[in-house]
């Protein structure tokens, strides 16, 4: 089986996500960093599921900006940075969950995972989630838990505006992959019709 961010992110939302949430959107960037499955539970909380299909890629995650949280002016006053200085600007400190998430996931295919990982994750916070492809025609593809992600005690929780904001984005989308499916094969198709 060849591993995709859609099959992974569709065994995540059928069966680890279904119950627990009101909505799941994938390639969202509504927290103002890009979540490959956005979530959003009943308690109008934001779950956050990263879909890695390399170790490469899961490496890489620790560099993005979502992982900083930048530091502000009492914060650095603090720290004793000096307003005159180049680091007032660029103070950042790590943060231990992207910005408006309560909990944060890594979902990657098992037979990719090595314990010594952890170590390169940017969160010791981050949950971990292993599929395994089926083994026999018929199976479906299986999402095991190996590590539960850490709420963050202070996430920000969802009012009502929030939650339609993220709902309509959620079914503008699925009208317009209808569309693409009931679409006339061909790139321009449309515009010719």
């Amino acid at each position: 089986m060849k591993w995709t961010e859609h099959i992974i992110a569709g065994a995540i939302s059928r069966q680890t996500l279904a119950r627990k949430c009101v909505v799941l959107l994938d390639n969202c960037s509504w927290t103002g960093h890009e979540c490959d499955v956005l979530a959003v539970t009943k308690c109008l909380r934001i779950i956050d599921v990263e879909v890695k299909i390399s170790r490469a890629d899961l490496k890489a995650d620790a560099k993005k900006e979502k992982w900083w949280h930048f530091l502000t002016a009492d914060e650095k006053q603090d720290k004793g940075i000096k307003l005159d200085s180049r680091e007032w600007w660029y103070a950042r400190a790590p943060s231990t969950h992207p910005r408006k998430v309560w909990k944060h996931y890594y979902a990657m295919p098992k037979e990719i995972w090595k314990p010594e990982l952890l170590d390169c994750l940017p969160s010791q916070a981050s949950g971990i989630l292993l599929l395994r492809e089926p083994r026999r025609e018929g199976e479906i593809v299986t999402v095991e838990c190996l590590r539960r992600a850490i709420p963050a005690k202070d996430a920000y929780r969802l009012n009502p505006s929030d939650a339609i904001d993220i709902a309509r984005l959620a079914n503008l989308r699925m009208w317009e992959a209808y569309k693409r499916l009931d679409a006339p094969t061909g790139l321009f198709a449309e515009a010719a019709a």
